[in-house]
């Protein structure tokens, strides 16, 4: 089957051959010890009201798990108005919502106060990727 979809003889040929091999590469991310891919997660500090969390989430989330962005790190949803979960008593609280804080291992990489707009946000974000111990950014292109 690996030879034929290289080769073309399925429909869309290199394109699944492409995303097949993508596919391999993070499922080797994923089991290797300490693989980025594995660690890393973006947390969204949000509470409920926050307009620019609403904005946010017509923006940005619908498109985000598709993007390689949000293969490298997952976005994790912590409502600031619920107790704080107990994985994350080493990354700083926030009052800011929302905040955007990428970790990796459990310990805090970067993080972005507010929600700057579709505009700017990936640029941003690809700053804080590039952080990771992999040292990849993604700039929020769908596979």
């Amino acid at each position: 089957m690996f030879s034929s979809i290289a080769n073309g003889g399925l429909r869309g040929g290199r394109r699944q051959a492409g995303r097949l091999v993508r596919g391999i590469v993070l499922l080797a991310c994923l089991a290797a010890p300490g693989g980025a891919a594995a660690a890393a997660e973006l947390l969204m500090l949000e509470r409920p009201g926050c307009v620019w969390c609403e904005r946010f989430d017509a923006e940005i989330a619908p498109a985000y798990p598709a993007t390689e962005a949000g293969r490298i790190a997952p976005l994790r949803r912590v409502d600031l108005t619920e107790p704080w979960p107990e994985d994350l008593d080493d990354v700083a609280r926030e009052r800011v919502t929302p905040t955007f804080v990428l970790i990796e291992a459990g310990q805090e990489i970067a993080r972005m106060r507010g929600y700057p707009g579709d505009a700017f946000f990936w640029g941003l974000l690809d700053d804080m990727l590039a952080k990771l111990s992999g040292g990849a950014g993604a700039r929020g292109e769908a596979i």
